[in-house]
């Protein structure tokens, strides 16, 4: 390495590997203080290459540090921090460390300047995060992990694939930049099916509400927040102007929006507006302006947080009651007060209510379709966001909080507030979604372009 540059990855892989041997008495401060320092040090990050590492004939690129990694690694670091504090009082350490393993695969591809690297930490992230679906011990969880296991391999195999055909053609290098999307090749297709499997693009969807309804309560906060991100941000960087993701985004913002009309557990439900709403990002990547890039960015950013959120109050429920279908559920309000407006919250804000996050990053995807005269993105992208409410925003509130089944006597007996921590996670995330969709150059600020 020409010269010292701590990685961000590797302050969670190392806080990580340390975990274990922390004594118990300064747990909770050691798992708060590693995704701080994470945070701190993407925010100390000078732009640039950093961590150049020459291998072989191969020069690996470790820190690629511009406006649009800036953006990412900000809210991937910031969501650690969240989704650590909500599992805080999990006492399993192995949970921990699966989660900062797979935030360091997300951050590491986010950095990552070569596609080498990028695909060693595109591996990190797949085999790190199944253990948050294995961890719940269900039946249905072994299942969904080796499910997800078997579906995230295949999609590395066809990106490595990919990457070396692209590689080797003469006049390529392995400098992860973008490509030529005008004049794709076959090397080209076969990475962006390796990102778009991430993505959750259908027919390569069916992995994410398998899984992520399968995951822990506090293992789906995080995943429902990094692979999918993750892919948008590849193919922000490689694949913007591609004009068949358009067709694609707008096809998965319907599709999720139909689907989660026909579930009945409020996880899974989530999972397929995880879908739609990512349709709105890979739709943005596909028109490819400076708008719709902005566009992507932002939604991705605030998606994080209130998908997040969404999950943190269901989450919730399924930890304090141990039940996740509606039918199970109803009147709640009466016993969590609190997760009942962090939820509410969430709802309005994936919905795209004014004052909130997803109103200030959909309407510049919109806008970003209208203006290049496509009207029917444009209003297809309306159309998704009206069933988003629908949904998300009036189904998920109504039948666990008002609904009229009544749950079962243990269930109901369970029911109660939970740790503060979870309530203090789901406070932030709430505060940050309220205060992005009131002021908007906190987030504008940040983006790529002007």
């Amino acid at each position: 390495m020409n010269t010292f540059w701590l990685h961000p990855a590797l302050i969670l892989i190392l806080g990580a590997l340390v975990l274990p041997l922390v004594p118990a008495r300064l747990k909770k401060g050691y798992l708060l203080l590693i995704p701080v320092l994470l945070f701190w040090r993407i925010l100390a990050m000078a732009r640039g290459e950093f961590g150049q590492v020459h291998f072989l004939d191969w020069t690996l690129v470790f820190g690629r540090v511009d406006a649009l990694s800036s953006v990412f690694g900000y809210i991937m670091s910031l969501m650690c921090i969240l989704g650590t504090l909500y599992g805080l009082h999990v006492k399993d350490d192995a949970q921990h460390i699966a989660s900062w393993f797979y935030v360091a695969g997300s951050v590491g591809c986010i950095y990552a300047g070569d596609f080498i690297t990028l695909f060693l930490f595109w591996e990190l992230m797949a085999f790190s995060s199944v253990f948050l679906i294995w961890f719940r011990g269900r039946r249905e969880s072994l299942g969904a992990g080796y499910r997800y296991l078997l579906v995230h391999v295949a999609g590395g195999v066809v990106l490595l694939a990919g990457i070396v055909l692209h590689c080797k053609t003469p006049g390529n290098g392995w400098a992860f930049t973008l490509l030529d999307v005008h004049h794709p090749t076959t090397a080209i297709y076969l990475i962006m099916a390796g990102f778009i499997l991430n993505a959750a693009v259908p027919p390569l969807h069916a992995w994410l509400p398998d899984a992520y309804g399968e995951a822990t309560f506090n293992g789906s906060v995080f995943m429902c927040a990094f692979t999918t991100k993750t892919a948008v941000y590849a193919l922000c960087r490689g694949f913007a102007g591609m004009e068949i993701l358009v067709v694609l985004g707008v096809i998965m913002a319907l599709y999720g929006v139909v689907y989660a009309v026909l579930e009945n557990d409020c996880r899974r439900l989530l999972a397929y507006h995880i879908i739609s709403q990512v349709g709105y990002m890979v739709a943005a990547v596909g028109l490819g302006t400076q708008m719709a890039i902005n566009g992507a960015c932002a939604h991705a950013f605030a998606h994080i947080l209130y998908k997040g959120l969404l999950f943190m109050g269901c989450g919730a429920v399924l930890h304090m009651t141990g039940q996740s279908k509606f039918t199970e559920l109803g009147g709640l309000w009466k016993k969590m007060p609190w997760t009942f407006v962090f939820t509410l919250i969430g709802g309005l804000s994936i919905s795209a209510f004014p004052l909130f996050s997803g109103f200030v990053s959909k309407s510049m995807i919109i806008t970003a379709g209208l203006e290049e005269h496509k009207l029917w993105v444009g209003f297809l992208l309306l159309l998704a966001s009206a069933g988003t409410f629908l949904h998300t925003g009036l189904k998920v509130p109504y039948f666990i909080w008002f609904g009229k089944n009544r749950p079962k006597k243990e269930t109901w007996d369970r029911a109660a507030e939970p740790p503060w921590n979870m309530n203090a996670a789901m406070l932030v995330a709430s505060a940050l979604c309220i205060f992005i969709g009131c002021y908007t150059p906190y987030l504008y600020k940040m983006l790529p372009y002007p």
